[in-house]
């Protein structure tokens, strides 16, 4: 117990004298200001300094914005069907997707039949957070945006669904006033 004691303090020892720091007569004239006189540049240097001997983190563990975007081979897509590159595109990458319900419903209405969808929606696996932005308009939010395209084809089969825009492209309901004008 004692030498596992005595092991413990010599490497934190050792590990104290090997690690950079510097000595207080070869400091940096930004490091020996008081630290409530620090710019933004100096902090920012501070956090480098503190960073610098990290490990990098894993691919999967970085935020979206730095992970490297999913390689598609378009070769494979028909290139009549531009949906399914897109789709392939937004595969582990967040979507937001614009669902409006018809406008004679009330905003407790569509709060109810929204949840109601996406509780639909999640008992088929996909996954999707919603949030209300007016009385007949919410927004789906897709972790994974290839979802989003499976989630469409169920929302506009809804009676009470106006229109699905995913990627600024609008699809009309099935009984949306739009639709039966189109027949």
């Amino acid at each position: 117990m004692k030498w596992s004691l005595w092991i413990l303090i010599l490497c934190s020892v050792l590990s104290f004298s090997v690690s950079k720091k510097f000595k207080d007569n070869e400091k940096p004239d930004w490091a020996k200001k008081d630290i409530r006189d620090f710019t933004d540049a100096d902090m920012e240097r501070l956090l480098d300094q503190w960073e610098e001997d990290e490990e990098p983190l894993p691919e999967d563990e970085l935020p979206e914005h730095l992970r490297p975007p999913p390689q598609v081979d378009f070769t494979k897509f028909d290139s009549n069907n531009p949906e399914a590159v897109l789709q392939a595109s937004k595969k582990g990458r967040t979507l937001m997707t614009f669902v409006q319900v018809r406008s004679e419903l009330s905003r407790d209405e569509t709060e109810e039949v929204t949840k109601l969808w996406q509780s639909s929606l999640w008992n088929n696996h996909i996954q999707a957070e919603r949030y209300l932005v007016d009385d007949n308009r919410a927004i789906f939010l897709f972790k994974d945006g290839s979802q989003a395209w499976t989630a469409k084809e169920y929302l506009i089969d809804q009676e009470k669904c106006e229109s699905v825009t995913i990627e600024n492209k609008v699809y009309p309901g099935k009984y949306s006033k739009t639709a039966k004008e189109e027949l």
